[in-house]
């Protein structure tokens, strides 16, 4: 029989607001690596003078600002653009041109953040496939940071991995920031959205999630593996990030294509093949 494990207040305190949190705002906290979790918070609380998660969420259910500064805090907003960039160049040199669909894409950039990875995907798609129309979708839980995402405007540190080729042509420069060009901005269609709890879309070529999965408990992730490969069209591919690997991906129908991209199995040949 296994031993009886007592809460400590300070357990209960964060399990009561946990509970509170997913009431108030729909967000459930206890689908996150709790260690990870409960220290990121303690660490927000404290800064902002609360003692105890239960006098920090009676202020959180007051104080609209404080609320949008809690959500920003558990959503992971640190993002760049083409970030792993040989990740980003096989993406352009094999997976991309191997896709089923010749004419037309759909893409779905998940817990895209501030936009950084949507736009890179489109700025590969533009610059190196311009017969090839696309539309891309790009989710987050934090409105804040689509809200900054939509705007597309963003500073030197974001772009540190940008070739100046790119940079020159998809940007334009104005009082120390850079702003991104209509035509990488047009085919994007930014959406809230948890991938938590909400429903999936269906039938995307190409789903990029990345630097999220690693925040989540095993059964979250199990659970959004098999979600994603129910979105996938047949043979379209999922793109994680480089600390992300899936171990078992016959499990959710996937085939490894390369390092950190799973193809959706088929009856046809996969890209290993061609």
């Amino acid at each position: 029989m296994a031993p009886i494990v007592s809460l400590t207040s300070s357990d209960q305190d964060y399990q009561q607001f946990i509970h509170n949190v997913k009431r108030k705002i729909g967000i459930d906290l206890s689908l996150y690596k709790e260690n990870q979790m409960k220290r990121r918070l303690t660490s927000f609380r404290e800064k902002r003078g609360f003692n105890d998660f239960q006098s920090f969420f009676k202020a959180i259910e007051k104080d609209e600002q404080l609320l949008n500064e809690f959500v920003d805090r558990i959503t992971i907003n640190v993002t760049e653009f083409f970030r792993n960039s040989n990740r980003w160049q096989v993406l352009a040199k094999k997976i991309i041109p191997n896709l089923p669909n010749k004419s037309k894409i759909r893409c779905w950039s998940a817990a895209c953040s501030t936009g950084e990875e949507p736009y890179t995907l489109s700025i590969i798609l533009s610059h190196y496939f311009p017969e090839l129309q696309f539309e891309i979708l790009a989710t987050d839980i934090d409105e804040i940071a689509l809200k900054k995402a939509n705007e597309g405007i963003f500073t030197e540190r974001s772009l540190k991995e940008v070739p100046k080729e790119i940079i020159q042509k998809y940007f334009r420069r104005e009082n120390g920031l850079y702003y991104l060009i209509p035509e990488v901005k047009k085919n994007i269609k930014f959406k809230k959205h948890d991938l938590l709890v909400d429903d999936f879309e269906k039938d995307f070529d190409l789903i990029v999630c990345r630097n999220v999965m690693i925040y989540f408990t095993e059964e979250a992730k199990h659970d959004l593996y098999y979600k994603f490969s129910d979105a996938l069209k047949e043979k379209g591919v999922l793109f994680v990030g480089s600390t992300e690997q899936i171990f078992n991906p016959a499990q959710y129908k996937f085939k490894v294509v390369d390092n950190f991209f799973y193809q959706k199995a088929s009856e046809s040949p996969s890209l290993s093949a061609i």
